[in-house]
């Protein structure tokens, strides 16, 4: 079983690392982000298929000293009907994200998102164990989910 995991998590990396470098705006900061939904899925299969994404990795600029924890924070659209299958099977609370994107990698974030969402959230949908963990929040307007992540493979 271990075995299997490990394979798991490094098909994960190999999927999220390969091929999905972020986009570049003209002016090298709007656009910066991946669009990719794959990795997204992978990472987050209680989401389901996701028709659309924009977010961005702590592995997304060339630093001297790269950590060796992953970070991902970013949008992603939910399939139509899943925001209403999640809040029929989980807690939802009214809660707001964080206002700011205050990583380094984040800043191709800053302004995104949907236009007045109101922000939902999950607790059981959460993880949060030390070394991995997420956060997500769902906008009801437009069946958008915020993410942020440390380790999500994990």
């Amino acid at each position: 079983m271990e075995r299997r995991k490990l394979i798991a998590i490094a098909a994960g990396l190999t999927v999220l690392g390969a091929g999905c470098g972020p986009r570049r705006g003209q002016d090298g900061a709007k656009g910066d982000w991946h669009t990719d939904t794959a990795p997204l899925e992978q990472a987050f299969p209680m989401l389901g298929a996701l028709s659309d994404a924009q977010w961005v990795s702590s592995r997304d600029d060339e630093r001297l000293l790269p950590s060796p924890d992953l970070a991902i924070s970013g949008f992603a659209r939910l399939a139509p009907g899943k925001l209403a299958e999640l809040t029929a099977a989980h807690p939802f609370v009214s809660e707001g994200p964080p206002e700011d994107f205050s990583s380094w990698f984040e800043k191709p974030l800053k302004g995104e998102g949907p236009e007045t969402p109101q922000w939902i959230r999950s607790r059981e949908l959460d993880r949060d164990s030390g070394e991995h963990s997420t956060s997500l929040w769902f906008d009801r307007r437009s069946d958008t989910v915020r993410l942020r992540a440390l380790n999500p493979y994990g």
